[in-house]
């Protein structure tokens, strides 16, 4: 009989979803897989279709606790693991079919500790694919330790979701997902990684990631800070053990702080002191030699740190611009998004 999977599904107020997402799980090619939903305290019907499949199907464990967020779901799940391979799926995204034997066989075949396919970008009525960073008919990637570090640090094809990847169980485990803060992922995928000796990433994409209007990355809060302080505490991670990534790190560092530094002029009213532009400005003026040094050979970044550190608003209408140019296809740049009818029958689950 092949390994059991385990599939970690933690569920909060999604019950126009959950039934989408625990069907994909159920239906897959492979048939060794034990389910955990994690009723996450959910205030809607979340926890009695849940309770449904499992009634219905001896694959499925349900746990109810209370609400206390994703990382405290996802922890809740991993305690209750059997199998040696762990995976993750978010209650409102779904699988491909084939998802789990084509991860589960790559894995076997490379003798790899994380695999990790490429995945949707999942709109109401159209995909979105990175045809850039992935080729639908390219072989598996592999990578070791230090260009998979490389990889996660810029988060172009190996990304920091702990979602469309298959672990092995025994690298997860004592490395829990940090709780009360968004972008869990980013505190935890680093340590992860930093135990894996051979990570494969299958270019095809078996995973589909929903993006609706109500989830935590579409509407902006303060909170969404969360995500520089995991960056910050990654940072440390990687100047105690992997210098020559340093100034790459920076870089991300850098990038998503001038986003939100823009963010937050656009949501001034989230921010009326300014104590949260403020940090960021400080945190940009106190490591400017190291930042200038890490954006050396990155024009348009070197650009942008330049007009914020003579005045913040200047890197704010420089990106105006460049967004105008870029819609005005004055530029050359090229969208990494193909746009892809969901329609579609080998994309539906």
């Amino acid at each position: 009989m092949p390994d059991k999977v385990s599939v970690v599904v933690p569920i909060y107020k999604v019950e126009k979803y959950l039934n989408r997402c625990i069907d994909s799980i159920l239906n897959q090619t492979y048939k060794n897989i034990e389910v955990i939903l994690v009723n996450d305290g959910s205030p809607d019907r979340c926890g009695i279709i849940a309770e449904e499949y499992a009634a219905a199907d001896p694959r499925i464990k349900v746990i109810h606790k209370e609400n206390g967020g994703l990382s405290d779901a996802r922890n809740t799940g991993m305690q209750h693991v059997t199998s040696n391979y762990t995976m993750f799926v978010d209650s409102d995204d779904w699988l491909a079919t084939n998802a789990i034997a084509m991860l589960m066989t790559t894995c076997k075949r490379y003798k790899a500790d994380v695999v990790q396919s490429a995945f949707f970008y999942a709109y109401e009525d159209y995909l979105l694919f990175d045809h850039m960073q992935y080729s639908p008919e390219g072989k598996p990637v592999i990578l070791n330790r230090e260009s998979l570090m490389y990889e996660l640090v810029k988060n172009d094809r190996v990304k920091n979701f702990a979602w469309g990847k298959l672990y092995k169980t025994s690298i997860l485990q004592g490395i829990p997902f940090k709780k009360g803060v968004l972008f869990e992922d980013v505190f935890w995928a680093h340590q992860v990684m930093d135990r894996v000796k051979k990570f494969i990433l299958i270019n095809q994409p078996l995973y589909f990631y929903l993006q609706r209007s109500d989830s935590i990355v579409a509407s902006y809060t303060p909170r969404n800070l969360d995500i520089l302080a995991g960056l910050k505490e990654r940072h440390k991670f990687i100047e105690e053990k992997y210098q020559e990534l340093v100034n790459e790190s920076y870089k991300v560092i850098l990038r998503t702080s001038l986003i939100h530094y823009n963010l937050l002029i656009l949501n001034w009213r989230k921010d009326k002191r300014g104590s949260y532009r403020k940090e960021i400005r400080d945190y940009i003026r106190k490591n400017s030699a190291k930042l200038k040094k890490a954006v050396d050979h990155d024009k348009f970044l070197k650009t942008q740190l330049t007009m914020f550190l003579v005045h913040p608003l200047l890197n704010i209408v420089f990106s105006a611009v460049k967004k105008v140019l870029r819609q005005l296809e004055i530029t050359s740049e090229s969208s990494e998004l193909q746009t892809i009818p969901i329609t579609q029958k080998e994309f539906s689950t």
